[in-house]
């Protein structure tokens, strides 16, 4: 099928919740302000509850709800298949999509465990020999900033890198009293803090240097042992007392670890859901021998740049305002001055995996990239299981 000579392919999203909104919302916005080669048709809804999917469905323009995954998947209209569910479905889907032939987009981390990610590889390096095209989900990449950071350090802009400081700060299970979630359980998430919100920082880093993380030393901490249960939850019987309903918490809720890259800069991560008043501070700074640069999320719009090869009575932090159509992705959005919001990169990375599809070509990230990073994850929890013990990160292969 296509619309004015322009093919179109079928799209299955599993999942509908936060995930699924903002993935919705790139796949229906993506050709409306991007000339993309391949026009996607929001053909399936995956997910349990057909009642709740259906309301998501309805509200965003998906054509149908499945109840079971495996069936989106065999749908003859369906030829990619959307992954925004837990973690701990993140292999199992994705590996029946790639064998069944479907393009594959899956939400970040990859998976909870390194096994899990290189099963992942393997089958997306076996599809790709028949064009079957895959991408993991790590949409910060798409930040306009961001990508201009990238191009900055490619250019040689900073000269040799010397350090690297990178935050990711929420505060939204700061309070004791907030509830239990999939999240919080190390067999539906893998991990917490770390895996995420710090592996968003753990492959900007290594997308924006071009370098990669050889080793590390963390720690990790869990502040609040047990929460309540609330009533969507069951199975997990009480454990604080009669009457009182409340589960364990089997994750971090922080992730601290410096580490070293394969070009030679030392760098620091941290990453918590426990930093009062930070919503969602994503804080990269890149210092090098001819300058730095400094970026944080909660003012997107935004990247610092200072040159140090500048008459030092006039050199300072340079605030760049990446709104003009020169900037990555811009140009297909509002005049210049006019600001981009957290929704956006989903459409850029939509439109990015359209593109490569379109043009037969593999995209970025690719399973191989999120394996890299899931092996990271597993160096940081040894590394903390450890006392801390410096944990080298085996080399891609």
């Amino acid at each position: 099928m296509t619309v004015d000579d322009t093919p179109i392919l079928g799209i299955g999203m599993v999942g509908y919740a936060f995930m699924g909104a903002a993935h919705s919302q790139a796949w229906r916005n993506a050709p409306s302000f991007f000339d993309v080669p391949v026009v996607p048709r929001l053909v399936a809804l995956g997910g349990r509850n057909a009642e709740a999917a259906g309301d998501v469905a309805r509200r965003f323009g998906w054509e149908s709800v499945e109840t079971d995954w495996r069936q989106l998947i065999a749908r003859d209209d369906v030829g990619l298949v959307d992954v925004c569910t837990p973690g701990d479905t993140h292999a199992e889907i994705a590996i029946a999509a790639l064998e069944a032939g479907k393009h594959v987009l899956c939400e970040k981390p990859l998976a909870n465990s390194v096994a899990e990610a290189e099963a992942m590889v393997e089958a997306a390096e076996k599809a790709a020999e028949s064009g079957v095209r895959s991408l993991v989900g790590f949409t910060y990449r798409r930040v306009p900033a961001i990508a201009l950071a990238r191009q900055l350090v490619a250019e040689g802009r900073l000269g040799q890198l010397h350090h690297v400081r990178a935050q990711y700060l929420q505060d939204w299970i700061a309070d004791p009293a907030a509830p239990l979630s999939w999240r919080l359980q190390k067999e539906r998430a893998g991990s917490g803090a770390l895996g995420d919100i710090g592996a968003h920082i753990v492959d900007l880093t290594q997308f924006i240097t071009g370098e990669r993380i050889t080793g590390v030393s963390a720690i990790l901490e869990t502040f609040v042992k047990e929460r309540p249960i609330p009533e969507s939850f069951t199975g997990l019987a009480g454990s604080a007392g009669e009457g009182a309903a409340m589960g364990p918490v089997t994750v971090d809720d922080t992730a601290l670890f410096l580490a070293r890259f394969s070009g030679g800069a030392v760098a620091s991560f941290e990453a918590t859901r426990f930093a009062s008043g930070r919503k969602n501070a994503i804080r990269i700074e890149l210092n090098g021998s001819k300058g730095s640069l400094a970026f944080d999320f909660e003012d997107m719009n935004v990247l610092n740049v200072y040159d140090h090869t500048e008459d030092a009575r006039l050199a300072g932090f340079r605030r760049v305002l990446v709104t003009e159509p020169s900037h990555p992705y811009v140009s297909a959005w509002w005049p210049a001055g006019h600001g981009l919001g957290y929704e956006h990169a989903f459409t850029h990375q939509a439109v990015d995996l359209l593109t490569a599809i379109g043009e037969g070509r593999d995209p970025a990230p690719s399973f191989a990239d999120g394996l890299v990073v899931q092996r990271v994850l597993a160096a940081v929890e040894d590394s903390a299981a450890a006392g801390s013990a410096w944990t080298e990160v085996p080399a891609p292969a």
